[in-house]
């Protein structure tokens, strides 16, 4: 019994402190309020970069939905960088009034691609918005973005949504979204701390995002690099909850389990990477943004931490009243699973307590289980490029 109370204290300890952290700035993302736009002064010109590897399926449409936006033509231009596209597709798009880039690399990767892109880019645009093959922007978007640029902000991370819940695996893809939106970037704002970025729906200003670009080398989490590179450098990352891209959520396992597999890859290698320089920091210059990004980094994934406290809550209550265990054990397995199950609460928006995220909900044990074969399988994961096909340029039913 003695082995089987320590086993029960070091599961306690690690969920505790991870359930902990994400319970704070849920909680936090309780009180946010979108940041006010300052009065426009004037039309900063945009370049709106858009990669993509082998996209041909969605790229036309996104190109053309990318011309709709409500902000005059001349100070914004949209840039397709096109890697291993079809000839038929290129002929398409070069008809359209857009830059067209081609790429063509021995390894393909997004840093690759926006480098090569800015090489051949002129130096006059002022904000580099990133998106990705299947975003979709509102209409105001560009507006919303130049209007921040006002302030003396570097860069800025939009709200990203998804564009289709058309099966379960989407709907909880696009409510895993929404509690990453709800945690780490608004309750990572109401407490003091940067947004994180995505990947997609990110401006910069031009010139510092070139520079920073410089010398990425990232196969995969390349969101993560520019971020702590950022914040160990003090910049504040802010977010814009107003301000809305649309993405296409994942609709099949084979293609979560490689997605989840890379970030988790990416995240434990920045981890490694980070953490003793973050901690240096902190002690040396107080840089809380940057050991905060670089713990965020080794936080188990929502729904596996969910999943975990779920069962072995419910093994090791079992457990104590059948042996007659220690009573205190239960107590704090309750307060862990009600702890947890509040994050989650407090998290997913309003707009999803309805009966498709119910049904949905029946298939959480296996995205569950997906997660769980994710996180065995990421050695080498983050040094190849794995491919995420999208399969839909329009918003789907």
């Amino acid at each position: 019994m003695q082995i089987i109370n320590i086993i029960q204290i070091v599961f306690l300890l690690a969920l505790g402190q991870a359930t902990l952290y994400i319970f704070v700035f849920a909680f936090a993302g309780l009180f946010y309020k979108q940041p006010p736009y300052p009065a426009v002064t004037r039309f900063r010109k945009i370049a709106v970069m858009i990669p993509g590897y082998k996209e041909d399926e969605v790229i036309i449409e996104v190109a053309k939905d990318a011309l709709l936006q409500d902000y005059p033509p001349e100070y914004y231009d949209v840039v397709i960088i096109a890697d291993s596209f079809k000839n038929d597709t290129l002929v398409k798009l070069r008809a359209l009034p857009l830059k067209v880039i081609e790429v063509v690399f021995e390894k393909s990767t997004k840093a690759k691609a926006l480098n090569k892109a800015m090489e051949q880019l002129p130096e006059d645009y002022e904000i580099a918005l990133v998106l990705d093959a299947d975003n979709l922007m509102e209409r105001g978007f560009l507006g919303k973005i130049n209007a921040l640029f006002e302030k003396d902000f570097q860069v800025v991370q939009g709200h990203r949504v998804a564009k289709n819940m058309n099966n379960s695996m989407a709907v909880l893809d696009a409510a895993s979204e929404e509690i990453n939106n709800h945690i780490f970037r608004k309750g990572h704002r109401v407490l003091g701390l940067s947004s994180a970025i995505i990947g997609s729906g990110m401006a910069f200003r031009y010139r510092f995002f070139k520079e920073l670009m410089s010398d990425v080398k990232a196969v995969g989490g390349i969101d993560k690099e520019l971020e702590l590179k950022m914040l160990k450098d003090g910049y504040k990352i802010e977010f814009l909850d107003d301000a809305c891209v649309l993405d296409e959520k994942v609709q099949q396992a084979e293609v979560f389990h490689n997605q989840r597999k890379r970030w988790l890859s990416a995240q434990i290698i920045y981890f490694r990477k980070s953490f003793s320089d973050s901690l240096k920091e902190l002690i040396i210059s107080g840089n809380i943004d940057y050991f905060d990004k670089s713990l965020q980094m080794i936080q188990p994934p929502r729904v596996l931490l969910l999943g975990s406290v779920i069962l072995l809550t419910a093994v090791f209550i079992v457990y104590n009243l059948l042996t007659d265990n220690i009573l205190t054990f239960n107590y704090l397995w309750l307060l862990l699973f009600v702890t947890c199950v509040m994050v989650f609460v407090f998290s997913v928006p309003r707009s999803f307590y309805n009966a498709t995220t119910l049904k949905a909900l029946a298939s959480l044990p296996g995205g569950m289980w997906l997660m769980f074969k994710s996180l065995l399988k990421v050695k080498g994961a983050n040094k190849q490029f794995i491919h995420t096909r999208h399969t839909s340029s329009g918003k789907l039913k």
